[in-house]
């Protein structure tokens, strides 16, 4: 993209909120997976703030040893959970983008992408309470900026592909504006009533422009 993408930094693996090491035995793996497992369970029921590591010792059925030998403490934890669920996002975007052969798909192409967010939220409630706690904590701010950044590029791409001719800041800004402001729509919905949620992404869709082309 010609604004310059978010900075990807290089993380010690004794950074605070920074997962130690990604185990290659099957059987750290199994352990790793059993810690996530649990994690997401206790975020579902009790929400990210009151995820103690204490808990997941007790319920994974690990030692302290082996937890902090894998997660420094909850927010390496929620991390990980955290861009698990981006790559799902991704994912699923990606498969939309492509689909996108004209400009005339654009408008369908965007309303399938809100749909798919939005069901994602809405079928794995974690996924709420984990967008939160990246809001809130400055370590975990970074992962959702990184998947920002990586949604606007792969919109950017797409509005190049159709309009060559045009100039690339300004598909650029429109990549970006738009990607943010489906993220907020998103969001707000999972935010409130289930019925008004709906209704807020009905009428969010109908607000996009039939030709994104001749936003200028």
């Amino acid at each position: 993209m010609v604004q310059e993408p978010v900075a990807r930094r290089r993380r010690s693996k004794d950074e605070a909120g920074t997962p130690r090491r990604i185990p290659s035995q099957q059987r750290g793996r199994e352990r790793v997976e059993r810690i996530l497992a649990v994690a997401t369970e206790l975020i579902a029921r009790n929400g990210s703030d009151a995820l103690r590591m204490g808990e997941i010792v007790e319920k994974a059925d690990v030692s302290f040893g082996s937890l902090y030998q894998y997660f420094p403490d909850k927010t390496a934890i929620i991390r990980v959970l955290a861009e698990r669920f981006n790559e799902q996002g991704r994912q699923c975007v990606e498969e939309e983008l492509v689909a996108i052969k004209s400009a005339g798909d654009l408008q369908a192409g965007l309303s399938r992408i809100i749909d798919g967010y939005y069901a994602m939220f809405l079928g794995e409630p974690v996924m709420r309470d984990i967008w939160h706690a990246t809001q809130a904590d400055k370590l975990l701010q970074q992962v959702d900026a990184e998947d920002m950044e990586w949604h606007s590029q792969a919109f950017f791409a797409v509005l190049q592909r159709l309009w060559p001719e045009r100039d690339h800041m300004e598909l650029a800004r429109i990549a970006r504006l738009t990607m943010q402001l489906v993220a907020a729509a998103v969001r707000y919905a999972i935010s409130i009533e289930r019925e008004e949620g709906d209704r807020a992404i009905a009428l969010f869709k109908a607000m996009l422009p039939a030709d994104l082309g001749a936003v200028r």
